[in-house]
């Protein structure tokens, strides 16, 4: 198997993008493409004391700054890490692509130059959750702010089919996000998609409000991009509060530190739960191959899982899941 990964993607590159591709041959025995200058990547392995004999390098001039137009990958920087890596994963180079780089330009990307499953109307962007019973797949998470309701019946499918091959979830339980857990909830968008998803080939359960998200009550939880970014980061932004808090709990005085002490082990397993880097990045759900869209501030650790993903992926064969609930899903009355 045949992983490319951008190496210029992310504020650690190319040094820790690296150091996660050397670690991914050796752990997960896999191959490893990584593109971008290759003069820049042997000068800094060089300087890093990095062995890259096993990594396979594809040189390609520039970089897709966060900065540039999305729409700009397809032209004006189509000789960028990214487009080059992506156009191989295209034609056949590779089984699945890792960047850590813009989202909009790897979304054009991966729609307009790796395309999209047949019958797929949007690609959406989703990410794993720690939720009480486990974790949770939100999607869509800002790749498409407007959405119809169709769109959602296959973020739906979509989400399903990456639970069960990522997550190894048997039946996964898909819910809409929602002000209300009734059918007669929200605007235009939610009261039709309702209809849509329960006739989708999938264990839809209804709505859900967002302070349910946390405790774990459904395994996938579908959204327009605009509300499922809101949703994500206030999450995240929960997070740091607690976090932030909990630390200046323990630091204060000497019954502070003794708790510390008592709960470390804790602590650590609570940490590891909201870790970003123990999953390593976001699947770009609906291309024809495997994207994964890593943290901009991604570290060898999470490149590794990033790698790791989009393996299993390729594994579980999540494009022909995916592909195969699409099928189903255009059988349906008014779902096509």
């Amino acid at each position: 198997m045949r992983i490319i990964v951008d190496g210029f993607g992310g504020d650690n590159a190319p040094l820790e993008v690296l150091k996660g591709c050397i670690d991914a041959v050796n752990g997960l025995g896999v191959e490893i493409t990584v593109v971008g200058d290759e003069k820049k990547i042997r000068v800094c392995a060089e300087e890093a004391g990095l062995d890259i004999t096993k990594l396979s390098l594809a040189h390609a001039d520039g970089v897709m700054e966060i900065c540039y137009e999305p729409n700009k990958i397809l032209k004006e920087y189509s000789d960028t890490s990214m487009a080059v890596g992506l156009k191989m994963l295209a034609s056949g180079e590779g089984d699945a692509f890792v960047s850590a780089g813009s989202t909009g330009a790897l979304v054009v990307g991966a729609t307009f130059i790796v395309k999209r499953i047949g019958g797929i109307k949007r690609l959406a962007l989703a990410t794993l959750l720690p939720t009480l019973k486990g974790n949770t797949l939100l999607l869509d998470c800002g790749a498409n702010a407007d959405c119809r309701p169709e769109m959602l019946a296959q973020f739906g499918v979509m989400g399903s089919a990456y639970m069960t091959s990522f997550m190894s979830v048997e039946k996964p339980r898909v819910a809409l996000a929602n002000i209300g857990a009734e059918p007669s909830k929200g605007r235009e968008l939610e009261l039709e998609s309702y209809k849509y998803l329960e006739a989708a080939p999938i264990d839809f359960i209804g709505n859900i409000e967002g302070r349910d998200i946390p405790l774990g009550a459904a395994d996938v939880v579908v959204a327009d991009g605009f509300t499922g970014n809101l949703i994500l980061k206030t999450i995240e932004g929960m997070g740091k509060f607690f976090s932030t808090n909990l630390k200046e709990m323990f630091r204060g005085g000497f019954g502070g530190k003794l708790g510390a002490v008592l709960l470390m082990g804790k602590i650590k397993e609570f940490k590891k739960k909201t870790d970003y880097t123990e999953h390593g990045g976001a699947p770009l759900l609906g291309a024809k191959k495997p994207v994964i869209k890593a943290h901009g501030s991604s570290n060898a650790k999470a490149f590794y899982n990033a790698i790791r993903q989009a393996k299993i992926c390729v594994e579980n064969d999540l494009v022909g899941g995916i592909n195969a609930g699409v099928e189903k899903l255009k059988a349906q009355p008014n779902q096509a």
